[in-house]
């Protein structure tokens, strides 16, 4: 039995320390197979429908099963805990990954596109994996604990890129083409996170937080801390909800929609897919690496400081990427850094709002719910994203992106005018200070 003062102080228990672990080795794993479909699955489209326009489509279709991979994911969690729904989750993105090989080895589209729905699965469980890392985190140091998870998919995320003439040759050599080689990689890698979680994720970090929350409010109200199952739960506080998922929605969408046409814009403009790769791997070490900075803070200087940041980051980057001269792989390469530390911003400091806002018994089918509307986002964006470069050109899609991304500011500055006496109560203490 846990002591009492530690129940009502709220401190760390100390198996947040191994859940964090196994999160970080699962995430390692799974970062490559993450970083196949961004890399190459526009190429990849693009080389068997031959056609430009179609380009993000690929894009479209695995964010879009990410959104039923993360409405599955969340209500899996919230029956039987985080590890069977994270390990599940992984193993579809494994078989997806599968047939996406398997369909370009046939030249079936129709096959390619019902595969990226399933591989989507694995991209959802992915970014989801977060919130696991936050369950048995302290209020004031779930930025970190977040931003760690996070962190741990920049490894295989950067290297994955970087393999992609590697995983071609490899792809070739078995009579399948190049461009699926990566896909092959994201087999073995989300496979093998499956496989870390099932095994190593005990105790479930979600079940463990909502026996301790119970127990807190039980011990808050002088009841004994057996009769905690018996006692109400906490209360969400819903527009904390909707300003972490606007945060989180609007900052996917502009991150996926100029991410997936910059590897087709440079291809346009005499590049291969080598440097599409570099840049793209780069971005993604953007995505992930600054995370620990990032969550420090999230934590010390206030959620929605970040969040601001985040939109204004993601402005500029639009910016930088609508004026690169086509030719010059530092300036996009620049451009898509910043374009990842502004999703990263968006990511951590949404991720925190909303996780502060929601009690342990309802955090899971909530955060799938959020994390489905943030993959609709992310479809909505990499669907579009091919229509505008073929109307517009590249230039015009960075920067309606950059414009977009501005949204988030007015987003943080309503959350912070905003009466108080018209939220619910809160489901967390922790208080964060405010913009002035």
């Amino acid at each position: 039995m846990r002591d009492r003062n530690d129940v009502t102080a709220g401190r760390e228990v100390p198996e947040q320390r191994r859940i964090l672990a196994v999160l970080v080795f699962a995430q390692i794993l799974s970062g490559a197979g993450l970083a196949a479909g961004i890399t190459v699955g526009a190429l990849l489209a693009e080389e068997m429908l031959g056609s430009t326009g179609l380009a993000g489509v690929p894009s479209a279709l695995f964010t879009a099963g990410a959104a039923l991979g993360a409405l599955g994911i969340g209500q899996i969690c919230r029956r039987y805990g985080r590890r069977p729904g994270l390990a599940l989750g992984y193993a579809v993105g494994a078989l997806g990954s599968l047939g996406v090989v398997a369909a370009a080895a046939v030249g079936s589209a129709v096959l390619l596109f019902l595969a990226l729905l399933v591989y989507g699965a694995g991209t959802s469980t992915g970014l989801m994996a977060r919130y696991a890392g936050a369950d048995l985190a302290s209020p004031e140091r779930r930025g970190r604990a977040v931003s760690m998870v996070l962190f741990a998919t920049t490894l295989g995320a950067v290297v994955g890129p970087n393999l992609v003439t590697i995983t071609g040759e490899v792809a070739h050599s078995w009579g399948i083409p190049r461009l699926a080689g990566p896909f092959l990689l994201a087999v073995a890698a989300f496979g093998a996170a499956a496989v870390a979680l099932a095994a190593l994720l005990r105790p479930d970090p979600l079940r463990l937080a909502e026996k301790l929350a119970a127990a807190q409010e039980a011990v808050a109200a002088g009841s004994p801390v057996e009769d905690a199952a018996d006692r109400p739960e906490p209360r969400l506080n819903r527009r904390e909800v909707v300003i972490g998922t606007s945060v989180m929605v609007l900052t996917q969408l502009v991150m996926i929609a100029i991410m997936t046409m910059t590897p087709v814009h440079m291809q346009a403009h005499g590049h291969g897919t080598q440097a599409a790769g570099l840049v793209i791997a780069l971005h993604v070490g953007a995505m992930f690496l600054p995370s620990p900075l990032t969550g420090l803070l999230v934590d010390r200087l206030g959620r929605r400081w970040i969040a601001g940041a985040s939109g204004l980051t993601l402005a500029v980057a639009g910016l930088l990427a609508a004026l690169a001269p086509p030719h010059s792989v530092p300036a996009l390469a620049t451009a898509l850094v910043l374009l990842g530390i502004g999703w990263n911003f968006g990511l951590v400091s949404g991720t925190a709002i909303v996780t502060d806002a929601l009690p342990p018994a309802r955090r899971a089918s909530a955060q799938g719910l959020v994390d489905v509307g943030i993959a609709l986002a992310g479809a909505a964006g990499g669907m579009s994203s091919g229509l505008v470069v073929v109307v517009g050109g590249y230039p015009t899609l960075a920067l309606a992106g950059g414009v977009l991304a501005l949204a988030v500011v007015p987003v943080v500055a309503w959350s912070v005018r905003r009466p108080a006496h018209l939220d619910t109560a809160p489901a967390s203490s922790h208080a964060e200070p405010e913009p002035k």
